[in-house]
């Protein structure tokens, strides 16, 4: 299994999009793969289900989201139980988000320091979120999980990332995601170093637990404007930065100098917003990349579709070339 988390303290840069259309990408080409979501506003489900359908898998003490399968262990009567999951397309599967995960906050804040004094309850917690999302993997039977967790620094997202294999990071051509790149690249590093001290420390022997390796896979930018196919000016001083200080903050290199976007070879893809046609998916209830003429995709439209679909095809790709050569 590969865990690949799409990750940005700073909010509004069109992370779940991204994550929601790679799933779907990813199903269409043939490939198993669960989407999972693990940021308490759940905004990822409600993508993938419909209201009516959402609200019944929220009721019963929420049992079919994950923390369903996180409850038993955090009120002291179990371990973790098996993950319900969604299917929503051949081959893809959805772990269900909802607003309850956010009450798993305080106590997996409060077991990280245990793991130094071998506490066994303190490693079962923190590493609950990667033992039940390699279950959904083994029931989905895929070797792909994406995973989309909320905008901050908290106790919840540290062992969403420490379960991670490999760490994308969307971001937006502005002064805000710049500064986000300055928090995330340092506090990346000191989770992976505190779990590496953390983890020899186990003493159950039967406990598997996560490398917390959270390699940086590289950046997608999001949601920028588009004039002539270039990014209009007031975008265009954010993007000639994002290379160095992703390089510098995020992989801890010294960035070559005067490197574009588009030359960076840590810039997994350049998307556009598609701004237009997010509308006609979510009433669609599919990708932008599927829609077609009968949910309003003609003319102008059915171009953007189309381009939409080369450009996920292409990033799906180069994530998978990444992954599996990493």
């Amino acid at each position: 299994m590969r865990l690949v988390a799409f990750f940005n303290n700073k909010g509004g840069v069109g992370k779940t999009s991204l994550v929601y259309h790679l799933a779907w990408m990813y199903s269409g080409l043939g490939r198993n793969v669960v989407a999972a979501d693990l940021d308490p506003q759940a905004n990822l489900t409600s993508l993938f289900i419909d209201h009516d359908s959402l609200e019944p898998l929220w009721e019963g003490q929420g049992r079919t989201t994950v923390y369903g399968a996180l409850e038993p262990l955090l009120e002291g009567v179990g371990d973790i139980g098996s993950p319900h999951l969604v299917e929503r397309g051949p081959g893809l599967h959805l772990v269900v988000g909802g607003l309850k995960l956010a009450a798993a906050e305080d106590e997996i804040s409060g077991q990280w320091p245990g793991c130094l004094d071998r506490k066994p309850r303190a490693f079962r917690v923190v590493s609950a979120l990667w033992r039940v999302l390699r279950r959904a993997a083994v029931q989905a039977e895929a070797d792909l999980v994406l995973v989309d967790v909320g905008p901050n620094l908290g106790a919840l997202n540290r062992a969403a990332l420490v379960a991670a294999d490999y760490v994308v990071v969307p971001l937006a051509p502005d002064l805000y995601s710049l500064h986000g790149l300055r928090n995330l690249g340092p506090t990346l590093r000191d989770w992976r170093e505190q779990w590496a001290e953390r983890r020899p420390r186990n003493p159950v022997a039967d406990l598997a637990l996560p490398d917390g390796a959270m390699r940086p896979l590289g950046y997608v930018v999001m949601q920028h404007a588009i004039r002539q196919d270039r990014p209009v000016m007031a975008y265009q001083r954010w993007m000639d930065r994002i290379p160095s200080v992703y390089s510098r903050e995020v992989c801890s290199q010294d960035p070559q100098s005067a490197l574009t976007v588009s030359d960076d070879p840590n810039c997994l893809a350049i998307l556009r917003h598609y701004r237009s046609l997010m509308p006609m998916a979510q009433e669609a209830r599919k990708p932008i990349f599927a829609l077609e003429p009968a949910d309003g995709a003609i003319g102008g439209h059915a171009r953007a579709v189309r381009d939409c679909y080369r450009d996920f095809r292409a990033l799906a790709g180069t994530i998978l070339d990444r992954v599996d050569t990493g």
